[in-house]
């Protein structure tokens, strides 16, 4: 099964590459996505077995990830097909090629136990998304390249040095060196506490960086707004839940540790700060594509605070960390529909939408109420879970600032989104792109489940989150 899951998308990235024809290569993203989603469906349902050690296995956290990236990948190949169809002035095998390779090391970030191992899947990631935001062959992408690459690379590099320092801990305290999770995790009482603090520092901070928490969000605005949208759909959604999957892992091990609150305070702190940034930019943006890009500095702020809150607000990381990536696929291929038939990202550019592209205008629409948090849809459900658990906990000055952030954020995307899906249409010249089966569906699918899961949460999902809760300490009382 794990071979199955790492090689498929290797061997379909290696088929789209030889596939001569720009028009058919596309359709390798699909046909790959569907059978790797099949298989993970299936691992997913599967009985989780003892790791003893091993290098690769999927606990419930691995299958939660897994689950979520497996299906926005699906999705977005679908999408592309249609997309590409659009876009044949630009030849595609690069694109087709490093997504598949990226959906095998989004799958290796879920599998690794081995925190070495985990930091090389992400710096995959990394690396092969980095020629597809240059997709567009101007100016502005070129510089959003470059910012993407250098600030993710400096990023992940101060993580492998929090590694090292992880891994020093343990000579210091005189047990078998060791990166694997589970040693580390029986042996966190004896690792050594300034060394442990100061590799979470470094890992925060690297993994931070990718995951786009403020002050290391730089990248993102620059890198959403000029990538295709299934490439910012599966930045948002994939790679910041593959970075975020770097902080659990290194989170456990402090948890367990339990010596001192100081990787709490510094993730509380961190996403607030992101959230609050949110909210100020996200004020009369002019770019709706920019606009993404701080609305998931903002999710990514909440995830932050809920795991630096712990306990019983666990639960809700992991459920928004699925409804998140989700939620983002919708929105970065429904604005890519908008874009495309405007031919403009500008907000003053772009006004009915709704009448324009009936579909697109709503699925935009509907998944700007969905990552507000607002009901029914699942967002609301983790957030609501989130800053409960901060009220009962104690600290209700942070669900009071995250329900203050929230409200500031909803009212400055609406003064976005509303004009661009409800406005008077604007007299500029448009293209003739109207909405298609094959950019429109994978949207609408995304979409199902988002409403799905704010009104019924499987119980073997539920399962899921609860053993992922467990995992991270959140059955502490």
């Amino acid at each position: 099964m794990i071979t199955g899951l790492l090689l498929i998308p290797l061997l379909g990235a290696l088929t789209a590459w030889f596939i001569p024809s720009d028009r058919g290569r596309p359709w390798a993203l699909p046909v790959t996505g569907a059978i790797h989603l099949a298989l993970t469906v299936e691992a997913t349902l599967s009985p989780t077995a003892a790791p003893a050690g091993m290098w690769l296995h999927l606990d419930a956290i691995g299958k939660l990830v897994l689950l979520s990236v497996s299906l926005l990948f699906f999705a977005s190949g679908l999408y592309a097909v249609g997309y590409l169809a659009y876009r044949r002035e630009r030849p595609n095998r690069i694109l087709c090629a490093m997504l598949l390779v990226c959906l095998s090391a989004m799958t290796l970030v879920a599998f690794a136990h081995h925190l070495g191992l985990l930091w090389v899947a992400i710096e995959t990631t990394t690396l092969t998304m980095t020629p597809l935001l240059y997709f567009n062959r101007n100016a502005r992408s070129i510089e959003a390249t470059w910012k993407y690459m250098l600030i993710c690379s400096v990023g992940i590099a101060l993580a492998l040095l929090g590694l090292l320092f992880l891994a020093y801990s343990t000579v210091v305290a005189r047990i078998e060196p060791t990166l694997l999770l589970e040693p580390l995790v029986a042996n966190a009482r004896l690792l050594s506490p300034a060394w442990l603090k100061a590799a979470f520092v470094f890992l925060l901070v690297g993994y931070g960086t990718k995951m786009g928490l403020t002050p290391l969000h730089t990248w993102k605005p620059d890198a959403y707004g000029e990538a295709p949208g299934l490439v910012g759909g599966l930045l948002a959604g994939g790679l910041v839940t593959c970075s975020f999957v770097g902080l659990l892992r290194v989170y456990q091990v402090c948890v367990a540790a339990s010596g001192t609150t100081f990787h709490r305070d510094a993730l509380v702190l961190m996403g607030l700060l992101s959230m609050a940034t949110a909210a100020i930019f996200m004020a009369r943006q002019a770019d709706f594509k920019r606009m993404l890009a701080y609305s998931s500095v903002e999710h990514v702020g909440i995830l932050a605070v809920a795991l630096g809150l712990g306990k019983g607000a666990l639960a809700g990381a992991l459920l928004h960390l699925v409804n998140n990536s989700l939620t983002k696929g919708v929105l970065f291929l429904a604005a890519a529909n908008i874009h495309r038939s405007y031919n403009s990202k500008r907000c003053e550019q772009v006004r009915g939408a709704l009448r324009r592209l009936p579909w697109s205008g709503g699925l935009f629409l509907a998944g700007f109420f969905a990552v507000t948090g607002s009901p029914p849809f699942g967002l609301f459900v983790s957030e609501f879970s989130i800053i409960s658990s901060a009220m009962t906990q104690g600290g209700e000055w942070i669900g009071g600032l995250i329900l203050f952030f929230l409200a500031a954020i909803f009212l400055g995307m609406a003064r976005t989104v509303l004009p661009v899906v409800m406005g008077e249409s604007s007299r500029i010249e448009h293209t003739g792109y109207r909405d298609r089966f094959l950019t429109v569906v994978p949207p609408l699918i995304l979409m199902g489940v988002v409403l799905m899961l704010g009104l019924w949460i499987p119980a073997p999902l539920s399962r899921l989150i609860t053993e992922g809760a467990a995992l991270l300490g959140g059955n502490v009382p």
